[in-house]
């Protein structure tokens, strides 16, 4: 059977699809639809930890369709700006498991992945797919992957 890992940049993709459809992104459908007749060996969710009822039960949501949810804490810095970024611990998952799966699936909009789908696609000869609101990510990393599925009206609550 097919083997697929999926690694979802969560920060990412709430804000790409709130900004463009003022909706959420419905995470059991991606489930659906991206592990049909496939194995998953992995499947990441990457979020930051607020601390609050309604982030906690959506961190269950997702568990219970099968990611494992990683948190990183939520840091404001004294200029009012925060910092919550996963994009090195996602890359870092990436390159361990891309070595035992067919396929990499990637939920983000985030240009800087384009350079982890290219090494892992040469080095492990793994495909990749990439996930995101169109128009919101960057070219660079359509480009990137083999597959870019647009999230819109199905994939949306």
């Amino acid at each position: 059977m097919h083997k697929v890992a999926i690694f979802a940049d969560v920060q990412n993709i709430y804000y790409t699809c709130r900004h463009r459809y003022q909706r959420h992104f419905n995470y059991k459908a991606f489930w659906q639809l991206a592990t049909a007749q496939r194995s998953v060996e992995a499947a990441y969710a990457y979020a930051i930890e607020r601390g609050d009822a309604k982030q906690r039960g959506f961190q269950q949501i997702l568990k219970d369709i099968g990611f494992q949810v990683k948190l990183k804490p939520y840091i404001q810095r004294h200029d009012g700006s925060a910092k919550g970024d996963w994009d090195v611990g996602i890359t870092l998952d990436v390159l361990e498991l891309a070595e035992r799966v067919d396929t990499v699936i990637l939920l983000s909009g985030d240009g800087d992945f384009q350079l982890l789908l290219e090494r892992v696609r040469r080095r492990y000869r793994v495909s990749s797919e990439v996930y995101g609101v169109a128009g919101l990510t960057a070219q660079t990393l359509v480009n990137a992957a083999d597959k870019f599925v647009a999230i819109e009206e199905g994939l949306l609550i």
